[in-house]
């Protein structure tokens, strides 16, 4: 499901960015480095979820919300140009159909350049995507980069159980606890980890599809592509 995380909230006259946070009613956390480096190293080297890792890496180094990452054609993906056009999402509504919906806001359309690490996570997700005898289509969509074993389109209902079971199991084996994990901490994590970074703030406002990110932010100039593009591979060598 999209949740609504566009309404943020700071003091206009003193801020740092990585204190910016979203309405305090429904409180968003954000994994430490150490935390997210021990999820995705357990991810990777587990028998039973080591399948997901490249799709939770991407959740972790993109901003994905979980309903664009399971929308995501094979045509939103410019494997040459390394980049990912999110212009849609993929929700799954009353338990029982998957839709294809438009996006909150405007400002959630764009385009994200890929790291070096997420190119090569896409690449092995198209390698390993299962061949389905006929491709579902839903809402004039199809393509969908991100399926089941049984070859119909991943949803938000799926990862929620993935990262459930992840981080069950990683509690049962070691005695530093993980918090809660889920999709949009992922999510959330990405944008604590490009603020702490230094990351320009409008660019980090159009990576994460937020209409508004605050009065103050309004001071920074227009961010292009190109900017953004810049900004992602400078950003990529130091966190």
């Amino acid at each position: 499901m999209a949740v609504d995380d566009d309404l943020l909230l700071k003091n206009p006259f003193s801020f740092k960015l990585s204190s910016v946070l979203a309405n305090d009613t429904n409180k968003r956390t954000s994994l430490t480095p150490e935390q997210e480096k021990a999820f995705l190293d357990f991810v990777r080297e587990d028998k039973v979820y080591s399948k997901y890792y490249d799709s939770i890496f991407i959740l972790f180094n993109t901003g994905l919300r979980i309903s664009e990452f399971c929308g995501l054609t094979f045509s939103d993906i410019d494997m040459t140009n390394r980049t990912i056009d999110v212009n849609h999402q993929l929700v799954y509504r009353n338990g029982k159909s998957l839709y294809v919906e438009s996006l909150k806001t405007a400002s959630g359309a764009r385009t994200i350049p890929m790291t070096e690490e997420v190119y090569q996570c896409f690449k092995r997700l198209y390698s390993q995507r299962p061949s389905p005898k006929t491709e579902k289509i839903i809402d004039g969509k199809t393509g969908f980069i991100c399926l089941t074993s049984a070859g119909t389109p991943s949803c938000s209902y799926y990862w929620d159980g993935y990262f459930q079971g992840i981080c069950r199991k990683y509690n049962k084996k070691h005695m530093v606890q993980l918090p809660k994990v889920t999709p949009h901490i992922c999510r959330h994590t990405y944008c604590s980890k490009m603020a702490n970074a230094g990351m320009n703030p409008k660019t980090l406002q159009y990576l994460m599809g937020h209409s508004d990110v605050g009065l103050t932010l309004n001071v920074y100039t227009h961010t292009s592509f190109d900017n953004v593009s810049s900004e992602v591979k400078r950003i990529a060598q130091v966190i």
